[in-house]
């Protein structure tokens, strides 16, 4: 039964789960590293899964049910923006509202456009198959997983990509050493001419776009439809993933994965074991609660994050 459960298959879907909680994670990672909490990430995912089918469907063309759904994903960090950074309103409270909005809209939007909130998706983007190097007679597993590594859909290979580029964006450039004043000391920071609204803005929006292509993964590659409240609380285990992986990407990139795999552990328990699907379904949660208790105390986020900055005058 060991076998019939981790094997390839078993990482690959592993790898296809944690893709929407890494991407949706690391917009957490930029907004609160600027010093703003994002609790929205949860509507924000929900409706970049919508917004993704939706546009597929009309549009024909799934890359341009990727592009809407980060551009929803970066109104919605927009707002969310406006209404913190500008008008310096309660983050938390913000979030929240943000995902209640989602909740309904996307309901709202399905019916009115496809009269039912289940949407199939007419056409799913295409799957890369890279050159593969010569295997020999190793080990299935192996051959298995080099095999489902050279065929995956292309956002995969896009997020490692997106990863890369944030872990030496945030630590190898003056923007990233900005951006991280911003959310640790903004006072020193504005002392030295950093535009601190500016900077916030960018963050917050670049959060919302990856949430929007984090949903967008999952109701294209993931899911293959769009259904009400689809998103789970991916938001909330990605929050969870940024702190395990204390605010950095590469931290939270493992963290995701690590959900990913209890995730992927569900499914294949389901029909295996005689539990119930219930408490099968609970094994992403728990291990969610484990990993943010077992990271209280160690895991210290910046210090002016959720603290709207005030300029001083005189």
């Amino acid at each position: 039964m060991f076998g019939d459960i981790f094997n390839a298959q078993f990482v690959a879907s592993s790898i296809r789960v944690a893709i929407p909680l890494a991407l949706a994670g690391l917009g957490g990672v930029f907004s609160e590293r600027s010093g703003v909490v994002n609790i929205g990430l949860e509507g924000m995912i929900l409706t970049g899964a919508f917004t993704a089918v939706a546009v597929t469907n009309f549009a024909g063309n799934p890359w341009v049910g990727v592009l809407g759904a980060i551009l929803v994903g970066i109104l919605l960090g927009l707002i969310h923006a406006v209404t913190c950074i500008t008008f310096k309103a309660n983050q938390i409270v913000s979030g929240v509202a943000i995902n209640l909005f989602a909740s309904g809209i996307t309901v709202f939007f399905s019916w009115l456009l496809f009269g039912e909130t289940q949407i199939m998706v007419k056409s799913s983007l295409p799957i890369w198959g890279l050159p593969l190097p010569s295997i020999g007679e190793g080990s299935t597993f192996v051959r298995n997983l080099i095999v489902m590594f050279a065929h995956y859909s292309p956002l995969v290979y896009l997020t490692i990509v997106i990863f890369i580029m944030a872990h030496l964006i945030l630590f190898k450039t003056p923007f990233g050493l900005r951006l991280r004043s911003v959310g640790e000391y903004p006072q020193a920071a504005d002392t030295m001419g950093v535009n601190i609204v500016k900077m916030r803005y960018i963050a917050v929006m670049t959060s919302g776009a990856l949430a929007g292509l984090a949903g967008a993964f999952l109701s294209l590659e993931q899911a293959h439809f769009f259904v009400k409240e689809m998103s789970g609380g991916r938001g909330f285990i990605a929050l969870a993933a940024m702190i395990f992986g204390k605010w950095t990407p590469l931290g939270t990139a493992g963290a995701a994965l690590l959900f990913g795999v209890g995730e992927a552990l569900a499914m294949r328990l389901q029909g295996v074991l005689a539990i119930p699907v219930q408490f099968i379904n609970m094994v992403p949660y728990l291990l969610a609660i484990f990993v943010l208790v077992s990271a209280v105390g160690r895991a210290v986020p910046p210090a002016a994050s959720g603290v709207p900055y005030e300029k001083e005058i005189g």
